[in-house]
């Protein structure tokens, strides 16, 4: 077995005598070294949705026949969910709150851990683990956000969103006079170039405004390698001296803001350079998941991107403002990770003898043996694939594949939890309406990088903390969250090791594959995404990372093939539940296919942030509440 081929994905950390980074980057594994013991959190290499998890997927969408008629079912509950994400998770709890602790309830899930996108990383050192995450990243906005309904499920399961905020070290970064920068690549401007400085407000910021570190508009973009005349138009641009929609009267620019791209107003309003523009393309590849001419300028205007504020457009206010400027700090130590380990402690306590809050389930190991076992009312069935789910009188008949295995099992009720796009596949008999409304949720992709460094010393000489990357593959590289919590502490000294943060969107490949986005809507963009995602291995991975990386840090002395101590690619294929964008929908036809879509069908509910075309932690445990209630 070839030794790349071999950390695609297995179990590293469970090697006896040897710390994963031996084994990444030292001394060859043995298949004979291998333990018995099952703990995803430490696997290393490609996670996320790795192949075995959307093999039978993929399979029945592509016409696979998965006859499962002379199958008898062994077992019966009183509910299946299908997904064990935190909608399904949540949904899970609530039944069992509403109609009693002793109620049969199997969970369902095709990957290899439990959680959803809230994933957790544990990436061990030699002196050390560090926690990360898997992608589900913060509690969005929660004073401004979230129901009651959902603080309190929070608190149920000791989660203080108070005590939360306190956990996370806002003057860390600032206190060391590090910045937010960009990196100018090589490639792309001719030069390897990091300015640092960047003095721009961004949308849920975990920096206080005032300690941004920043420096004037026009100090900073003075230093960018472009022509000056490209520099002098970004600088008006960034003080938004002019009113770009001149002439047009109010009516008309609310319909402008909201039927046009950012890149096209850029170009036709603003008058920017071709040169110019490259310097926004792959600033909304993180929070938006697209690229800026699949982007409206109303939902740039909320991502505080420059040159609305001449437009005469009404003032963003209210719950709308308070959504966008609530601090971005509410993390646990493995982001909310933490909410999906303590749902399954409160359905399955055997799993952990920690885990009665968030600071105890922090360094918690789980016992993933325990998931499953016949005595547990609850049990958690992982690498299992749903094929087909169908109404009978009594309940339903639920089919999936384990591992290869055909399994079938009967159901009074059933909670579908995972993707929109993949229930009409899985229940054939829905009618056309409700498929078709379904079909509408296409998930984009992203890949969520984590790069552990032997020190961030290269980030201290640049003076920077956190690094947007314009027309590269990761369009964002950060040093970790300074959260500290349940006796775990971030990492603080810039001699040792840190994890980096980094996304991509595997749209910015499409160019480099000859592929032409233009034309194509959201969904469209989203199918071309996916496909580039999962044609792209572990390895060219590694080598966009190392690229990336160095052309980045390479002129303070960081070296990739001496510093990169680990690496975890968390690949989604369906990442962001698909969002109203105003350029391709009307809102009115929109939240009618949102309540279609999401109708019960006689024995089955839908509970998942795709329900509420929403991809917030919040809004998925507000449709399982909706869900449940609706057994």
């Amino acid at each position: 077995m070839q030794r790349r081929d071999f950390l695609n994905g297995m179990a590293l950390a469970l090697f006896s005598g040897m710390t994963p980074l031996q084994i990444l980057y030292g001394k060859e594994a043995k298949i004979e070294d291998f333990t018995k013991e099952y703990y995803p959190p430490k696997l290393l290499g490609l996670r996320g949705s790795n192949d075995a998890s959307y093999q039978f997927a993929h399979m029945l969408r592509d016409g696979e026949n998965f006859d499962f008629s002379t199958l008898k079912p062994k077992q019966e509950y009183d509910l299946v969910v299908v997904g064990a994400g935190i909608s399904g998770l949540t949904a899970a709890l609530l039944y069992q709150n509403k109609f009693g602790k002793e109620k049969k309830i199997l969970i369902l899930d095709n990957h290899d851990d439990f959680g959803g996108h809230a994933r957790r990383n544990e990436i061990e050192l030699q002196d050390g683990t560090i926690l990360s995450y898997g992608g589900s990243e913060s509690f969005q906005s929660p004073k401004a956000l979230f129901t009651k309904q959902v603080i309190d499920l929070l608190k149920s399961l000791g989660i203080d969103i108070d005590e939360l905020a306190k956990c996370f070290d806002v003057n860390f970064y600032p206190d060391l006079k590090l910045s937010r920068g960009v990196y100018f690549s090589k490639s792309e401007f001719g030069v390897d170039k990091v300015v640092n400085g960047n003095p721009r407000k961004v949308i849920c910021d975990d920096i206080p405004y005032d300690k941004l570190n920043g420096k004037s508009i026009e100090e900073f973009i003075n230093e960018f390698p472009f022509k000056q005349r490209y520099k002098k138009d970004l600088i008006s641009l960034f003080k938004s001296e002019k009113d770009y929609l001149k002439g047009m009267n109010k009516e008309e620019r609310e319909e402008y803001i909201a039927k046009t791209s950012y890149k096209q107003f850029l170009k036709d309003k603003v008058k920017l350079s071709t040169e110019a523009i490259k310097f926004f393309e792959g600033i909304t590849d993180d929070f938006l998941a697209l690229g800026i001419d699949a982007v409206s300028c109303e939902d740039a205007r909320i991502s505080f991107l420059p040159g609305f504020d001449n437009l005469g457009l009404d003032a963003i206010e209210g719950d709308a403002l308070a959504e966008m400027e609530e601090p971005y700090i509410y993390h646990c130590a493995d982001r909310n990770a933490t909410v999906a380990r303590l749902l399954v402690k409160k359905l399955i306590p055997e799993v952990s003898k920690q885990g009665i809050n968030m600071n105890d389930v922090t360094l918690a190991h789980f016992d993933y043996s325990k998931l499953d076992t016949p005595k547990n009312t609850v049990r958690l069935r992982l690498n299992s694939t749903v094929i087909n789910v169908e109404n009978t009188k009594q309940g339903a008949l639920v089919s999936y594949v384990m591992q290869g295995k055909k399994m079938r099992v009967k159901a009074k009720k059933v909670v579908m939890a995972n993707y929109n796009s993949a229930i009409p596949y899985i229940i054939p008999s829905l009618p056309q309406e409700q498929k078709e409304a379904l079909s509408k949720n296409v998930k984009t992709s992203l890949i969520h990088t984590k790069v552990v460094i032997s020190n961030w010393e290269s980030f201290i000489k640049l003076g920077v903390h956190e690094i947007y990357s314009p027309r590269m593959p990761y369009s964002r590289t950060k040093l970790d969250y300074p959260v500290s919590m349940g006796g775990y502490e971030h990492p603080k000294n810039p001699k040792n090791p840190i994890c980096l943060h980094m996304v991509c969107s595997p749209l910015a490949f499409a160019a480099s594959q000859g592929i032409e986005l233009e034309g194509l809507d959201a969904r469209d963009r989203a199918r071309v995404g996916r496909n580039l995602l999962f044609s792209i291995s572990f390895e060219e991975h590694e080598k966009i990372i190392r690229s990336q990386l160095q052309g980045i840090l390479g002129s303070v002395g960081f070296d990739n093939e001496r510093d990169i101590k680990a690496i975890v690619v968390n690949r989604w294929g369906h990442c962001y539940s698909y969002t109203e964008n105003s350029l391709y929908d009307e809102s009115e036809e929109a939240q009618k296919t949102i309540r279609t879509a999401r109708k019960p069908f006689k024995n089955i509910v839908i509970a998942n942030s795709d329900s509420d075309w929403s991809a917030y932690m919040h809004s998925a445990i507000e449709q399982a509440f909706r869900a449940v209630d609706e057994l």
